[in-house]
């Protein structure tokens, strides 16, 4: 049905009505329900991130999970190093309408079994070499970090909220056939949830460009040491300047001590934006504790979508579709565009104001796109000069 409107037609658009499963909870944030999002930005997203390593350093593996409803996309992908391999899975799939079908892509799937407490991993995909049933125990609350907003020009770029969680792992991985059994006496790691908006999916051109030098500059570190953690993160201008920072200890199951500062030294390694060396200050009332980071492998995020080049998130890819892929590590290429976001699993040497000294492991993930000149950095992707 149309109706002219000056010279012209007027199409009728077609309602759809979108009540699902998770309307039947008291959990409405607006008078639409769930499925729809506050607004119909096609940044919107949902994720789930997971990390996992034995504490000798001799394996690691990470998980992540993305919903981007105005795209009508979902994706996810598992990755995991055994001896100094990188080994991946991804998969991409149409939307669910309902959020409660919306955490089962193709051969990956989560289930939040106790929320904010325990989750359980499932990768099943042998042609690629890798099954797995893994179950997320958390050791300590979870941290919301402060809001994220950044904007080009008028337009929203981020605006989102995350939480970051320590915990340990039990379960079993297989790889190329080979089980390892995963316990939590000996397999700790950390998860982040986030949802907002974010640059995501296949880029547009919305409107005049704003002739802006690409740039971002982050760093994250949780860190697990026995009977308590550390979470940090800090995201900084091109001139150093930072528009984000937190700061946490982790004591317990129960307890977040907030740091009133943070600050670091980050060592590069020649030629590159990854490190060789990572130093980290936290200044509570009530005393300071130094972290120092001694790099083991560097794992690559393009192995769960972040910055590649065809399996990006909320790409879409089709009805459903996965593929896999391995490469060993470190990457000959690191300064490649796709290779330049990574988390260092680390060795950590937390030394306190009142003499305690604590050996733990954690990541360092960096992501620096662009300038920075604390860095010594100019270009989109130059290396590090001594």
């Amino acid at each position: 049905m149309s109706r002219p409107i000056h010279g012209g037609t007027f199409e009728m658009t077609t309602v759809t009505y979108m009540i699902t499963s998770f309307d039947d909870y008291p959990i409405h944030q607006t008078s639409e329900p769930i499925a729809h999002t506050e607004g119909g930005d096609p940044g919107h997203y949902d994720r789930y991130f997971y990390n996992g390593y034995s504490k000798d350093g001799g394996v690691f593996f990470a998980a992540a999970m993305g919903l981007y409803p105005n795209r009508h996309v979902m994706d996810a992908a598992f990755s995991i190093i055994v001896a100094g391999e990188q080994i991946n899975v991804r998969a991409s799939a149409r939307a669910h309408e309902d959020r409660m079908k919306c955490t089962h892509v193709g051969p990956i799937t989560i289930d939040v079994v106790v929320p904010m407490q325990e989750h359980r991993l499932a990768v099943n995909a042998p042609e690629y070499g890798v099954r797995a049933e893994l179950t997320y125990h958390a050791s300590s609350l979870p941290y919301e970090e402060p809001p994220f907003l950044v904007r080009a020009g008028n337009r929203v770029t981020m605006r989102y909220t995350r939480l970051t969680q320590l915990g340990a792992w039990s379960g079993w991985v297989e790889v190329d056939g080979k089980r390892m059994e995963v316990d939590t006496a000996n397999f700790v790691g950390s998860r982040d949830r986030s949802w907002g908006i974010r640059s995501v999916g296949e880029r547009v051109q919305l409107g005049a460009p704003l002739n802006l030098p690409p740039q971002f500059f982050w760093l994250w570190a949780p860190v697990c040491f026995e009977n308590f953690g550390t979470v940090f993160d800090v995201n900084e201008y091109a001139d150093g300047q930072r528009w984000h920072e937190s700061g946490a200890m982790m004591i317990g199951p129960d307890t977040i001590k907030h740091a009133h500062s943070v600050s670091y030294k980050y060592s590069w390694e020649h030629g590159t934006r990854r490190s060789v060396a990572f130093d980290l200050d936290y200044t509570f009332a009530n005393g300071e504790s130094h972290l120092h980071f001694e790099p083991i492998t560097h794992f690559q995020m393009s192995g769960l979508g972040y910055l590649h080049p065809e399996w990006g998130h909320g790409f879409w890819k089709g009805e459903l579709e996965s593929t896999g892929d391995r490469f060993t590590v470190p990457v000959p290429d690191p300064m490649a565009m796709t290779n330049l976001h990574t988390q260092t699993l680390s060795r950590v040497t937390c030394t306190n104001s009142d003499g305690s000294v604590h050996q733990g492991i954690g990541i360092l993930e960096t992501l620096v796109l662009g300038a920075h000149a604390p860095s010594g950095f100019t270009g989109i992707a130059d290396g590090y000069q001594k």
